[in-house]
C-alpha cells in the first residue's frame, strides 16, 4: 500500500511526540529490537491480500498463547548480550581447563568480568528461546513463523547454546564454563546468535500487534476481492480517543464520495481520522477499532488535512493546499483504488474564492470512480449544487446550543449541516464582553 509521510502524519500513525501515535498507543514489544521491527511494520503496510491474511493468522495464532510468552528475555538482556558480540575481547582458550582458565583472568580480568556477567543473561535468553520454541511447536504454524521456528530449533541445537538453554535460573557458572560459552558465543556462533536475536525482535513485534489486538479488542476486518473501492464498517472509532463514540461508515461504488459538514469540535477530523487509520491498520493485518468492517484491498491513502506553510520557501498556506491537491489528483489518476481524505479544503483563502476553488476540485475528484474520498467543508452552501450527483453521500454532524452551551452527539446524520456556532464561542467565551469593554 502507498502511503506518504504527510498521510502518516495526517492519520497519527506516526506522531513528532510519539505518545500522540497510533504506533505508540499499539506498541507492546519488550525489547528496542523488537519496537525496530514493529515500526518496519508500521512502515510498510501491505499491498496484497495473501501477506495481509498471512500477518492475521501469526497474530491470531499468538493471541492465544500471549499469557504464556517467555519472560527470560528482555530488553536489557539483549542489550548486555549485544554489547558482549561488539566487545573487544581478548579471546580465550578455545577448550579451557581450570588451569588455563585461572590463567586468563588472572591477565585479563576485566575481560573475564565481561565475560561473566555476560553468560548469565545469555543462558536466560537461550533458555527463553526455548520456551517459546516449545511452546509453538505444538501449534499449526502459518509458514512465515514456522520457518523462522525451524531456524530456531536448528540453532538450539547446537551443543555450547543447547547447554546453556537447558541451565536452571540463576545457575553459577564455573571460570571453565565462562571461558567455554564466551568462545562459543563471541567466536564460533556469533553470526547464528544475531539471527536468532534478529528473529526474537520479528516475534516480539508480532507479539505486540497480538496484544494490542487483544488490550483493545480490534476486531479482523474481512477483506472483499473487487475492482471496485468498497467500506464498510460498524461501530467504527477512533482509536486514540479514551471515551469514543462509535459511528457506520459505508463508501461503494455508487456512493464513492462522502460530503460531511458539521460544526468545529463536532467529529468530522475524528471521523476522517478514524477511517484512515482503520483502512491503514487493515492493511497491516492488524484488527480495527470497529464492531466489524468489511473492505476492498486499496492500493493506497492519500490525505489533506494538517497543510501547513512554510515561510522560509515564502509559500502561502493555500499555495501549499493547492500543491497538496495536485499530487492528490496526478497520483490515483492511476486506475488504482485510493482512499482519499479531504480536512477543510481551502481554508487559506477567502470565503468565496474558498467555494469556487472547492467545487471545482470536488467536481473533478467526483469523475474517479476508482476511489473513495472522504471530504468535509464549512462551506455548506456549496453543497445544493452538488446535490445532482447521485455518488456524494451527504452526511453531517450535528451540534445543538442551549444557553450558549455548546452539546454535540458525534452521531453521522443524513444531509448538511447549517450550524454557525462561531459567534456563539466568542461570546460563550467572554470575547464580546471584553471587546466592548474597550
Amino acid at each position: 500500500m502507498q502511503i506518504d509521510k504527510i498521510t502518516f502524519n495526517d492519520i497519527s500513525i506516526f506522531h513528532s511526540e510519539e505518545e500522540y501515535s497510533i504506533f505508540s498507543k499499539l506498541n507492546f514489544t519488550r525489547t528496542i529490537g523488537g519496537k525496530e521491527w514493529l515500526r518496519r511494520f508500521f512502515s510498510e503496510p501491505h499491498s496484497d491480500l495473501k501477506k495481509i491474511r498471512g500477518t492475521q493468522n501469526i497474530i491470531k495464532t499468538l493471541m492465544a498463547h500471549i499469557d504464556e510468552w517467555p519472560s527470560e528475555i528482555t530488553n536489557g538482556t539483549l542489550l548486555v548480550m549485544d554489547k558482549f558480540l561488539d566487545y573487544r575481547l581478548d579471546p580465550g582458550p578455545a577448550s579451557p581447563n581450570p588451569i588455563t582458565a585461572l590463567s586468563y583472568r588472572l591477565v585479563h580480568s576485566a575481560d573475564y568480568s565481561m565475560m561473566k556477567y555476560s553468560i548469565r543473561h545469555f543462558a536466560d535468553f537461550f533458555r527463553g528461546m526455548k520456551k517459546l520454541e516449545v511452546l509453538l511447536s505444538a501449534v499449526d504454524l502459518p509458514a512465515q513463523v514456522g520457518f523462522l521456528m525451524e531456524r530456531v530449533k536448528k540453532t538450539l541445537n547446537i551443543e555450547p547454546l543447547a547447554i546453556l538453554a537447558d541451565a536452571p535460573e540463576g545457575t553459577k557458572f564455573t571460570l571453565t564454563d565462562n571461558l567455554y560459552f564466551s568462545h562459543h558465543t563471541r567466536w564460533v556462533y556469533k553470526s547464528d546468535i544475531l539471527e536468532l536475536m534478529d528473529i526474537y525482535g520479528r516475534l516480539d513485534a508480532w507479539y505486540s500487534m497480538a496484544f494490542a489486538v487483544k488490550k483493545y479488542n480490534l476486531q479482523f476486518p474481512q477483506f472483499i476481492e473487487s475492482d471496485k473501492p468498497f467500506i464498510e464498517a460498524r461501530g467504527l472509532y477512533h482509536v486514540l480517543l479514551q471515551e469514543p463514540v462509535a459511528y457506520d461508515l459505508v463508501l461503494d461504488q455508487e456512493r464513492h464520495f462522502l460530503f460531511l459538514t458539521g460544526a468545529n469540535m463536532a467529529g468530522k477530523s475524528t471521523l476522517i481520522r478514524a477511517a484512515g487509520s482503520s483502512v491503514f491498520l487493515a492493511h497491516l493485518g492488524m484488527g480495527v477499532p470497529a464492531a466489524s468492517m468489511r473492505l476492498t484491498l486499496f492500493d493506497g491513502i492519500l490525505s489533506n488535512i494538517n497543510v501547513a506553510d512554510n515561510i522560509a520557501k515564502g509559500e502561502s498556506y493555500f499555495f501549499n493546499e493547492v500543491q497538496r491537491i495536485k499530487t492528490t489528483i496526478n497520483k490515483i489518476n492511476d486506475g488504482k483504488k485510493w482512499l482519499v481524505l479531504i480536512d477543510e479544503l481551502f481554508k487559506g483563502t477567502n470565503v468565496q474564492d474558498a467555494m469556487k476553488c472547492s467545487l471545482a476540485v470536488i467536481n473533478g475528484l467526483i469523475k474517479i470512480n476508482n476511489s473513495l474520498f472522504i471530504l468535509s467543508t464549512h462551506l455548506y452552501e456549496i453543497g445544493e449544487e452538488l446535490k445532482s450527483y447521485s455518488s456524494i453521500s451527504f452526511k453531517y454532524f450535528e451540534t445543538e446550543v442551549h444557553d450558549d452551551q455548546l452539546s454535540f452527539s458525534y452521531q453521522l446524520k443524513d444531509g448538511i449541516s447549517n450550524d454557525r456556532i462561531g459567534y456563539v464561542i466568542l461570546r460563550r467565551e467572554k470575547v464580546v464582553e471584553l471587546l466592548e469593554q474597550l
